[in-house]
């Protein structure tokens, strides 16, 4: 491009002129926009409406006039912007569901809770409420400073006088660039009485203050859910409150029940939620709702829910609160303008700037007063010097021939200043009765005693604040109203999963393979015996049910892994399969590791003292804990007992304490012990000897002994017994223990041991894949040292013997299986049908699951070392 010799064009570095002039651009829509100033609580859009209102005379005592009228005089004087935006602020200002204390008094359509727009502004109507006439009172008093408007033609105030803290009163949001604020409206009397506190206390705590705030107070009135979001916000500036409809449960005289709604959370629109509702309810993702009716009048809201009358109404109104905005939250961010800076503001830091802004407002309403009355005093004085000398004066006035002349004349005579003289020239003759004379002096007397004290008043800041304090008292008993949001810090707490699901029984099982299903107990209805039973699972033909627990939706679930480490589910979370599915893979649901499966399974109704787990390791360590270490596990796990290097955890096994423990090994020898020989201890602690193993030996199982039961033993080349449990004396722990079978070459290691009561079958399987299911009564009972008889018939390899020994429930087309409420399937029970621990003290140790892992870590005493 050809130079031209007065070029306008300048070159500029474009990422520097797109830094400088997006950092002016937030910094305008920062301070000029979207933040309210600490001192007023107003936006500078609701500032310029309400000093237009005012600058109209359109107070609260003065006949409405069209809100068009405003909204023309905002955009042409003040606000440069569209008139939508001016119109639809205001109209929030006049809806009593959005603003705690409106500040606009509207006549006409103004929206609704329903999201309802307002009718356009050529048709409403609006003048200023009672309450915001205070925002600007003693406004044309020098209490507050004054700017030029946009074109320079207009001032405009910087900041209004306030003279009730609006900022946490009515509250605000608004988003800047890089910044939102989100304060929730608050109870005005409990706001000025946290100031009044502050003016008495400056070093008073956000907690004190919290004695007299409790929290925030939003129009449509709900129910906040707790203190700790609000205790927070109040000492950081920054947290969030869940906020609830307030319902009610009414009982109909058919017995159905019906949820009534009479009040909803901050900003949720009726509408919308009822629409939200009646979706939930035809997707059938909400089941029990038979009829939903809005019967909201002028009176008040309500929203009428009706219940199928086999439902749970509780429930139901928990699944609402769940998936609907009758439940939601409000993050607070308490960001407001301190001297033209954005600033997040604690509770008593707002209070405090408020009270400093009030400060200023009295002592310059004081300055504005004390000047005008010293004016008038000033003035007064001249016209007593005048009545004093009034001959004197009436002969210099009439002697002079013009008006300066005599006002000269008077200064000069009587030192007289310019403004005095001027009063006594214009003074009317009725001025010079006795009458008149009296008043002068009765009104200078009263002025100058008004002077001493506002002079006082501007020397003693306590007399400022005694002031704010007659005058938010005043305001107080004007508009103070009751409380509309209730803070709820017991009986209603936050929505759990469990609070959404109907506590019911289920059963639970884990197969072989790894996979997991949760089914109803009616599932498995009662027969008689001889029955053919049900197909409870369609599994592969290597595969089978190895862990059935019977327990609550709302129980939990402990799991155990071969690697010491324990995870936790509820029984909801388990997912629910029909009776034929295989379920779902567990480590779809469990974040279990490679090479790491579970070996035992807990349900646990409740975390009690009473109650114990007892953990074995291969290498003979054992540790008994209290159930309660157990109560706070992580989704990834968490370490339930330590084990050492090649380690691994046999077996777990939930007991109440006074309970007798049997650990059987690989060489054939098993010890019997009371499970007090371990003593209680904490989840990070390893454990101490349970038996003292040979170099080549190693834990093959661990049991809770039950009266009544044998002892069956299988080896690897698929040999086993029954030997009865009182063949077995008490030791202490820690020993050898006694053989439990003559060990040769023929029958190979022991690979299990059970206890069984002859209630069972037997499952075993070899590592060339064949499975073999007997009834344990079949099995020959025998003595302890014997070698066992043969149970299957391996393979011609060396290499196949048998991998795995579980017990399973017996065959119903043999031998009926009852269970409390439920006959099981073949195929469907492990070693034993488990229950939550406080069902029944002998129920849940007779029915303790399989083997299962937790982890802990601490060393073993120099005791049990030396044992």
């Amino acid at each position: 491009m050809a130079e031209t010799p007065n070029s306008q064009i300048k070159e500029i570095n474009i990422s520097q002129e797109m830094k400088s002039s997006f950092l002016d651009y937030a910094m305008s829509v920062i301070v000029s926009r979207a933040l309210p100033d600490v001192r007023d609580g107003l936006k500078p859009v609701h500032r310029r409406i309400l000093y237009a209102m005012h600058d109209l005379g359109m107070h609260s005592d003065k006949p409405y006039k069209k809100s068009a009228r405003i909204v023309g005089d905002v955009i042409g004087k003040y606000h440069p912007h569209g008139d939508s935006a001016v119109y639809e602020t205001m109209v929030r200002m006049a809806q009593d569901f959005n603003y705690r204390y409106m500040l606009v008094d509207g006549h006409g359509n103004f929206g609704s809770v329903d999201g309802d727009s307002a009718a356009a502004m050529r048709y409403t109507e609006s003048r200023m409420s009672k309450i915001s006439m205070e925002l600007l009172r003693d406004i044309n008093k020098d209490t507050i400073d004054f700017q030029d408007n946009y074109d320079g033609e207009e001032r405009e105030p910087v900041v209004l006088p306030a003279r009730f803290p609006n900022l946490l009163v009515n509250g605000t949001t608004g988003i800047a660039v890089g910044m939102a604020t989100n304060i929730p409206p608050h109870q005005l009397g409990e706001v000025i009485d946290g100031v009044l506190a502050i003016s008495h206390d400056p070093e008073i705590t956000t907690q004190e203050l919290m004695e007299i705030i409790p929290g925030p107070d939003f129009p449509t009135g709900g129910l906040i859910l707790g203190r700790s979001g609000i205790r927070k916000a109040y000492e950081t500036g920054r947290g969030s409150v869940t906020i609830r409809a307030k319902v009610e449960i009414e009982q109909k005289s058919n017995g159905k029940e019906v949820i009534i709604v009479n009040e909803l959370p901050y900003q949720v629109n009726k509408a919308r939620l009822i629409e939200k509702i009646a979706e939930l309810a035809r997707d059938k993702k909400i089941d029990g709702i038979t009829d939903l009716r809005d019967e909201s009048d002028r009176n008040g809201m309500r929203i009428v829910i009706e219940v199928r009358k086999d439902a749970n109404a509780n429930v139901l109104l928990n699944n609402l609160y769940k998936h609907t905005a009758l439940q939601t939250s409000f993050g607070i961010n308490t960001l407001a303008l301190v001297n033209g800076h954005p600033k997040v503001l604690t509770l008593k830091q707002c209070l405090v700037h408020y009270l400093d802004h009030q400060k200023v407002v009295i002592r310059r309403r004081t300055e504005f007063e004390l000047r005008k009355a010293e004016a008038r005093a000033h003035i007064l004085e001249g016209l007593k010097i005048a009545l004093d000398n009034i001959d004197a004066v009436i002969s210099l006035i009439r002697g002079s021939r013009t008006t300066d002349i005599a006002r000269e004349g008077l200064m000069t005579q009587f030192q007289l200043s310019e403004k005095q003289a001027q009063a006594i020239l214009d003074m009317r003759l009725q001025r010079l009765t006795g009458l008149e004379r009296e008043k002068i002096e009765e009104e200078l007397q009263t002025l100058l005693n008004l002077i001493e004290e506002l002079n006082a008043i501007l020397a003693n800041e306590e007399k400022i604040l005694e002031i704010i304090r007659e005058e938010l008292t005043e305001i107080k008993e004007r508009f103070n109203d009751k409380r509309r949001t209730e803070i709820v810090t017991s009986g209603v707490e936050m929505i759990e999963d469990e609070d959404l699901i109907p506590k019911e029984s289920v059963v639970i099982t884990l197969t072989h393979n790894g996979y997991i299903k949760r089914l109803p107990v009616s599932t498995y209805r009662s027969q008689k015996r001889g029955g053919r039973g049900i197909q409870g699972m369609n599994t592969n033909e290597d595969d089978f049910v190895e862990h059935l627990i019977t327990t609550s939706t709302h129980d939990t679930i402990l799991f155990f892994t071969n690697k010491g480490k324990v995870y936790r589910s509820k029984g909801y979370e388990i997912p629910e399969y029909s009776r034929t599915a295989k379920g779902l893979p567990i480590i779809n649901l469990l974040e279990v590791d490679k090479g790491e499966w579970v070996n035992a399974i807990i349900p646990v109704e409740e975390f009690v003292d009473d109650w114990s787990l007892f953990f074995t390791t291969k290498q003979g360590v054992s540790k008994r804990s209290p159930l309660t270490s157990f109560a706070n596990i992580r989704n990834n796990g968490l370490i339930a007992l330590n084990l050492r290097e090649e380690d691994e955890l046999i077996s777990v096994r939930l007991t109440d304490g006074s309970k007798e423990i049997i650990i059987g090994t690989k060489k054939g020898m098993l010890i019997r012990f009371p499970e007090t020989d371990v003593r209680s201890m904490g989840r990070t602690a390893t454990g101490v000897k349970g038996i003292n193993l040979d170099d080549d030996d190693e834990v093959v199982g661990m049991e809770v002994l039950e009266d009544n039961t044998d002892i069956l033993i299988v080896t690897q080349k698929g040999y086993g017994k029954r030997t009865p449990a009182v063949e077995y004396r008490v030791q202490g722990r820690g020993g050898k223990g006694i053989k439990t079978c003559n060990i040769t070459e023929k029958n190979g290691n022991l690979i299990s041991m059970k206890v069984v009561t002859g209630e069972e079958d037997v499952m075993l399987i070899t590592t060339g894949g064949v499975l073999i299911r007997m009834d344990v009564n079949d099995i020959s009972s025998m003595g302890r040292n014997t070698q066992g008889v043969r149970l299957i018939r391996l393979g011609e390899s060396e290499h196949d013997q048998v991998a795995t020994v579980a017990k399973v429930a017996k065959e119903e087309d043999k031998e009926e299986f009852e269970n409390e409420e439920t006959n099981l399937s073949s195929g469907e029970i492990e070693d034993s049908v488990q229950e939550s621990p406080q069902a029944s003290t002998d129920k849940a140790e007779k029915n303790e699951s399989d083997n299962s892992p937790e982890s802990i870590s601490e060393v073993i005493s120099d005791e049990d070392k030396e044992e």
